[in-house]
């Protein structure tokens, strides 16, 4: 019987078929992952994970609310000089940060704004228009170039629907002239806010109650006072009569409340309903108003008396404590004036600096300089319901006097220096009072439309003194070319206009408080070097002690212990040589804690390369073999 013959089969290698299959998988990763990548880093922008210690690039609800109700669009354009500052890494980070920012809030608002980025180098037309747009170069570039750092907004005519946004006419132009590094912590407040002011139609209306001519007199050709035209070009401002006030108009965004003397309970109460109905108001009271046109001819304690101005019925419902018959003195801000032919310093007109100046706060961070005049102070009760953030401050050298005191003192204040008494406190003289306000005015509970209790997030801003908004303490006329301007000389009306500006924002702009910095520090470092300074002062005051009793030992040793010939004694010489080997020592000590410190330095470096460098990918490499090895092991079970 024939034999069957069946044709040769072939076995391929399991390991074979294996490894092919590795690889092509590899293959299909790479082809699949790697356009995976690149079309998420182009088109999902908003697909971002935020995990930064104080979220800094998440984007606050305020932010979130004046982009979501952008009422139509608006286009950015950033101007940075990239070559200019290829020198400058710190600035260049400041950007990305900046650049980081403005794309998020670009992605969140689904094509309302448009961004541009523009690197205006020297002599183009990119330039000419950075500096149009109202940007400011700094100096100090590579090559001595100048320095473009800002954003330019315009607010284009049209609807958000419509098509073809660059190719309309802006109606509105705003920008930031330049994002200083210095003012990171505002970043997210300072560009929101130009997005909400692009986002408005009109000039924001505010509102003025004052018994003081700050309205100036056009009969006798009186001018008004330099901070209401600054205050005249940014808002429509209304001047209210405090005698015929019943009632103020939710639609004043800010209300300022400016000496208020003898106001009717009607007046009151339309204020406490004001404010109480989320209306922002900004309060200048005043223990001795220099500007009040009170008769010259009445005794002191009536003049300072009639000049003095409160809001006691309110400042009680809120539970603020302020007393119109005191003023601050502070001898450490004492500003220089001219009187009688000689220079002196005043006591009772301050001159408020940066350490007197809240850095925290979006009205007063940019601020220098704040002059002010017999102001008073204030403080909160126990049962207050409200916190005060202090704007102004005086220094820990501030004494309380009676108004009528510095009156008496007028014609030669370094009176007001005799016995003083430092009282080592720091008093409030402006702040903002936030919480949750309570009607002064319970018994009209009945009437229509009655408020009993603000809102939880009520704000009102208060200031002891009203001469801080006159001319004489911040700006004098100066004659050039025929034309009378203005030379500023302190920052009382920039102070006004930021106070205004940030009051009359939307409920959401107010929210967005200053957030932390991009830059961390290392604060195990910083901490070794707090330890080391420490132990290198201790030891610089031990020789400083051991200088002065050396001194001492030898100017004892010094008229007894000399030869006929005053040459110096064996004993003395004995004792300057010990001196100078113990200064060696110690300067060897002093050495020795400064490398200990850099040694200790170095070691924390040394260690965080370690485990960044070596550990972390180590862990991820012995991971992954334990996982192959436990893997390839159970597949050899299987067989």
């Amino acid at each position: 019987m024939p034999r069957l013959r069946l044709p040769p089969v072939f076995h391929t290698p399991l390991h074979l078929s294996r490894r092919a299959v590795l690889y092509g998988a590899l293959i299909l990763l790479v082809l699949v992952f790697v356009p995976l990548i690149v079309a998420s880093s182009r088109w999902l922008h908003a697909s971002r994970i935020d995990l930064t210690t104080d979220r800094l690039y998440t984007l606050t609800p305020g932010t979130l609310h004046i982009v979501d109700t952008l009422q139509r669009p608006l286009r950015l354009t950033l101007y940075f000089s990239e070559h200019a500052t290829r020198d400058l890494p710190k600035l260049r980070s400041y950007e990305q940060r900046v650049r980081e920012m403005l794309q998020e809030m670009v992605a969140r608002s689904h094509g309302h704004i448009r961004l541009q980025v523009i690197d205006p180098v020297p002599y183009s037309d990119d330039e000419a228009s950075a500096e149009g747009a109202g940007l400011t170069a700094a100096n100090g570039g590579s090559n001595g170039e100048r320095v473009f750092f800002g954003l330019a907004g315009n607010a284009m005519s049209g609807n958000l629907e419509s098509d073809n946004v660059e190719d309309r006419v802006p109606e509105k132009t705003l920008a930031i002239a330049f994002f200083d590094p210095a003012r990171e912590t505002f970043l997210e407040y300072d560009i929101a806010k130009l997005l909400y002011e692009l986002n408005q139609v009109h000039k924001p209306s505010i509102g003025v109650i004052s018994s003081l001519p700050v309205e100036g007199n056009p009969a006798l050709g009186e001018q008004p006072w330099a901070v209401m035209q600054q205050l005249g070009q940014l808002f429509d401002v209304k001047m209210l009569d405090p005698a015929s006030l019943r009632h103020i108009d939710d639609k004043l965004k800010v209300v300022l409340l400016i000496h208020p003397k003898e106001l009717s309970p009607d007046a009151e109460y339309a204020i406490d309903q004001y404010v109480l109905q989320g209306g922002h108001l900004a309060v200048f009271v005043d223990p001795d108003a220099e500007l009040d046109s009170t008769s010259a001819y009445a005794s002191e304690a009536a003049l300072a008396a009639d000049h003095a101005s409160d809001l006691s019925r309110l400042f009680a419902a809120w539970g603020v404590v302020y007393d119109p018959h005191t003023v601050v003195l502070d001898r450490s801000r004492a500003l220089q004036i001219e009187l009688a032919g000689s220079s002196l310093n005043h006591p009772a007109m301050l001159d408020l600096g940066e350490q007197e100046i809240n850095r925290d706060d979006a009205v007063t961070a940019s601020l220098q300089r704040i002059n002010v005049s017999t102001i008073g102070h204030f403080d909160l009760t126990q049962a207050a319901h409200t916190r005060l953030i202090p704007l102004l401050q005086s220094s820990a050298e501030a004494e309380l006097v009676p108004a009528t005191r510095v009156l008496e003192a007028s014609g030669d204040p370094t009176r007001l220096l005799r016995d003083y008494k430092p009282d080592n406190a720091h008093y409030v003289l402006a702040a903002r009072l936030r919480g949750t306000f309570d009607s002064a005015f319970p018994e009209r509970a009945g009437e229509p439309g009655h408020r009993a209790r603000s809102a939880p997030d009520a704000e009102v801003i208060l200031v002891a003194d009203t001469d801080l908004l006159s001319d004489r303490l911040w700006v004098e006329p100066q004659t050039m070319l025929g034309q009378t301007m203005m030379r500023v000389f302190a920052n009382n009306g920039d102070f006004i206009t930021n106070m205004v500006d940030n009051l009359s924002g939307s409920s959401a702009l107010l929210s967005i408080r200053g957030r932390s910095t991009s830059q961390r520090p290392f604060t195990r470092v910083q901490a070794l070097r707090n330890v080391a300074d420490q132990k290198f002062l201790q030891k610089e005051q031990e020789l400083e002690q051991e200088l002065a009793d050396t001194r001492r030992r030898l100017e004892e040793l010094q008229p007894a212990k000399r030869d006929h010939a005053g040459s110096v004694t064996a004993e003395q010489r004995r004792e300057i040589e010990q001196f100078r080997q113990r200064q060696l020592e110690i300067n060897k000590e002093l050495r020795n804690v400064q490398h200990q410190l850099n040694a200790e330095i170095d070691a924390l470096g040394l260690r965080v390369k370690v485990i960044n460098i070596v550990l972390v990918p180590s862990l991820v490499v012995l991971i992954g073999l334990l996982y192959g090895w436990r893997r390839s092991r159970r597949n050899r079970r299987l067989r």
